[in-house]
């Protein structure tokens, strides 16, 4: 080993490349695919309820159990090899039997799960399938015939896969029994580990085509909610350049419509990601397969392009038109803000003005109360400054009212000082 110390984590992600390995299967064989899904908040569910589920079952079969950790698991169940994975959002349980019966996807196959196991189970089915593997006849005019019996024509994709090594079919319909069926033929000495990769990716395009369409039905559902507030929103945009309601009116009337579609996207962004993942998967599932058109039927990828690739476009259109219905009832309430704050400010400026009114009103009455007051004061005065200068004034022969013509101005001037000088004092210079 060289001498540096390893990132903590450096086995962990590379043995995180090699996990999930694909079952060695030989054919002919028959197998049982079922995915379990929470109805809500599967994501975040707690994985030890499906790890005690498992655990049950294995009980059942004295099987041995996985890691504590481990999010796979392949196991002995006697007559069934049964593999086991945990996924952000489901658990898939598969089970192998050697040969193949008489009745083609008999449901009775399922009984490898019994039915209080699968009652107990901690979610719901998202999908289950039934798979014959067998080898190719000898004549390929067989298979036509026997696709016939076992699907729906008009559903039916076939193709030859893996450079001719195989020829898959599925008509993507639940049957009487509740399950899908899908039917594998292999070339006689193809290996078992090639014939576990396709059953393996037969199994992923059906899971996570149904988990895919559960953003349809998110899509659906919102469908009308956006409908109702698209209508609102264009009502409140058309009353914006309209005197119809009041501005603050509206404004809270578009924050409403602003708070309701981002508690749509908040709610709805996980599944409509999700889906595009999983839509992701499925497309490249399907291109490993390296499909060829067997008989002039429609293969896998024209199934999903005519059924499917629509589904998910409608999906993406919903994700999208709420995302710009959010981004309008932003835009809508920026510029009505904008107007509100634009009259606040045209009131803000009249009452302003007002106030400049008013205090150049007050002003003009400050100076008429001052000179009021100058009168008042000095008439006191007066009459104070003339008691105490008779005393002086009648021995020189003065009368009371020339000592009043004389002491009037020089007291009106010294109010008039004194008052000027009191209110400078308080006002300051500018005054």
């Amino acid at each position: 080993m060289p001498p540096i110390p390893d990132h903590s984590l450096r086995y962990a992600l590379v043995n995180e490349l090699h996990a999930r390995p694909f079952a060695t299967i030989e054919a002919p064989c028959t197998a049982v695919y079922v995915a379990v899904k929470r109805p809500s908040e599967a994501a975040g569910r707690d994985k030890a309820e499906d790890r005690a589920h498992l655990l049950s079952l294995l009980a059942r079969h004295g099987a041995a159990h996985p890691a504590p950790e481990a999010t796979h698991h392949t196991a002995d169940l006697g007559r069934h090899v049964l593999k086991w994975e945990s996924h952000t959002e489901f658990v898939t349980y598969t089970a192998f039997e050697p040969g193949v019966g008489e009745r083609p996807f008999d449901p009775r196959a399922l009984e490898v799960f019994p039915d209080d196991w699968l009652a107990a189970a901690p979610g719901v089915r998202v999908t289950s399938v039934l798979l014959r593997v067998d080898y190719i006849p000898e004549t390929e005019g067989r298979i036509a015939a026997l696709l016939a019996d076992w699907f729906v024509p008009e559903s039916l994709a076939v193709s030859r896969v893996l450079d001719g090594a195989a020829i898959i079919a599925s008509d993507f319909r639940i049957d009487r029994a509740g399950h899908i069926r899908m039917a594998v033929f292999v070339r006689r000495g193809t290996g078992g580990r090639r014939i576990g990769r396709i059953i393996q990716r037969l199994c992923e395009i059906e899971t996570y085509k149904s988990m895919s369409m559960l953003g349809l039905a998110r899509a659906r559902e919102l469908s009308p909610r956006m409908g109702a507030l698209d209508e609102r929103l264009n009502r409140m945009t058309r009353a914006m350049t309209q005197d119809e309601a009041s501005a603050e009116d509206t404004l809270q009337a578009l924050l409403e419509i602003s708070s309701e579609l981002e508690n749509m996207l908040a709610e709805s962004s996980f599944r409509f990601g999700a889906t595009g993942a999983y839509e992701a998967i499925v497309h490249q599932r399907i291109d490993v397969l390296r499909e060829e058109r067997f008989e002039g039927r429609q293969t896998w990828r024209e199934f999903m392009m005519r059924r499917y690739d629509p589904a998910m476009r409608t999906v993406k259109s919903a994700e999208t038109r709420l995302a710009v219905m959010a981004e309008r009832a932003m835009r809508a309430g920026t510029l009505l803000g904008t107007r509100v704050d634009v009259e606040r400010s045209a009131q803000n400026q009249k009452l302003l003005e007002s106030m400049d009114r008013r205090a150049d009103l007050q002003l003009r009455l400050q100076h008429t109360v001052e000179g009021l007051s100058v009168v008042a004061i000095s008439y006191y005065g007066v009459n104070l400054a003339a008691n105490m200068a008779m005393p002086l004034a009648e021995p020189l022969g003065l009368s009371r009212t020339l000592v009043l013509f004389v002491l009037t101005p020089l007291v009106v001037a010294g109010v008039w000082a004194a008052l000027r000088r009191i209110r400078n004092r308080i006002s300051g210079p500018s005054g």
